[in-house]
């Protein structure tokens, strides 16, 4: 009833933020998933480019797909912008996703786009372990960094490990994954079982571990590795570890069904998925872009990654048995 309740207040705030913005017919509505900084500058720029008024509203992966799929005959936004592919999958095996196959994926790799045309990716997503090296040090000494993902079930690292929830981080679910695919499901579950025994917090937004860690508070964190160098560009004190076996995936961008304003959510998805788009998103974000023509800014290169065959379609069918699982051990 909590949950429902709760659902609902989600879906009624957000009709109340875009029923305040004009009714002009050159508008687009999104949701975002991207932080704020990013969303306002790929919204500003298109924008000049199109003459298009947007409106966002920003908040946590699971909340905005929950409203995408609740909201699928009605939709009070156009976009989902931002995510990993198996909640655009999961929206979209719910019907709450338009096909629109743009003309600018024509060039960019099939691991990022749907083969119905529901979603597509505009910029490459890889885990990986970040660290405070001061913090380390005064906590662990004589212990090596972790290297590899099973070098993070050390005891010694309990309460000193800050990993996002599953249940509501996109990140978290495909670190998760990540363990379930490259272990098996039972060996999988056993590590997530102990490393959740070790972690100190689970904070929903993914921002949270490059943060904590940056700031001293926790000595190992769990994240996206555009993230962790985000932060420490920044001058956070942070370390980065790409461990082998990580599993990577992609941002996508996505039409809603019955979107009120259709022609323009298109304009969005081609713009998204442009050179221009793409090198500003990297230069805010330290992001690896899926388009061929489009430059990273300082980031670790994808053939610099040890991936290992992420099952996408797997992801999505296990996502709410999984997330179920989840909640009997958090």
């Amino acid at each position: 009833m909590k949950k429902a309740l709760k659902v609902l207040l989600s879906i009624f705030s957000a009709a109340v933020i875009f029923s305040g913005c004009s009714k002009e017919k050159n508008e687009l509505n999104v949701y975002s998933i991207l932080h704020d900084e990013e969303t306002q500058s790929l919204t500003d720029l298109f924008t000049r480019k199109t003459g298009i008024k947007v409106n966002f509203l920003r908040a946590t992966t699971g909340e905005l797909v929950n409203r995408v799929i609740v909201e699928k005959d009605d939709p009070q936004a156009d976009i989902l912008l931002g995510g990993a592919s198996s909640y655009h999958a999961q929206a979209d095996e719910n019907g709450a996703l338009e096909v629109y196959v743009s003309p600018a994926a024509e060039n960019i790799p099939a691991y990022a786009k749907s083969e119905a045309g529901t979603w597509t990716g505009f910029c490459v997503l890889s885990l990986g372990i970040g660290y405070n090296e001061t913090r380390f040090k005064e906590k662990f000494p004589g212990i090596p960094v972790p290297a590899t993902w099973d070098d993070l079930l050390n005891p010694a690292f309990k309460g000193e490990i800050v990993m996002t929830n599953p249940a509501s981080s996109s990140t978290a679910y495909l670190f998760v994954q990540n363990q379930l695919q490259r272990l098996g499901w039972d060996k999988g579950w056993d590590y997530i079982v102990k490393l959740a025994s070790l972690a100190g917090q689970f904070p929903d937004s993914g921002s949270a571990p490059p943060k904590l860690v940056g700031t001293g508070e926790y000595a190992i964190g769990i994240s996206y590795i555009h993230a962790l160098s985000k932060y420490r560009e920044r001058g956070f004190f942070i370390e980065i570890v790409a461990p082998p076996q990580s599993a990577g995936d992609v941002d996508c961008v996505s039409i809603m069904k019955n979107a009120k304003n259709l022609e323009n959510a298109k304009k969005f998805v081609d713009f998204m998925l442009g050179k221009e788009a793409q090198e500003l998103m990297s230069s805010i974000d330290f992001t690896i872009p899926v388009n061929p023509d489009a430059k990273s800014t300082g980031t670790t290169g994808i053939s610099d990654i040890d991936l290992i065959d992420y099952d996408k379609s797997k992801a999505s069918e296990q996502k709410n048995e999984v997330l179920a699982r989840w909640a009997k051990i958090k």
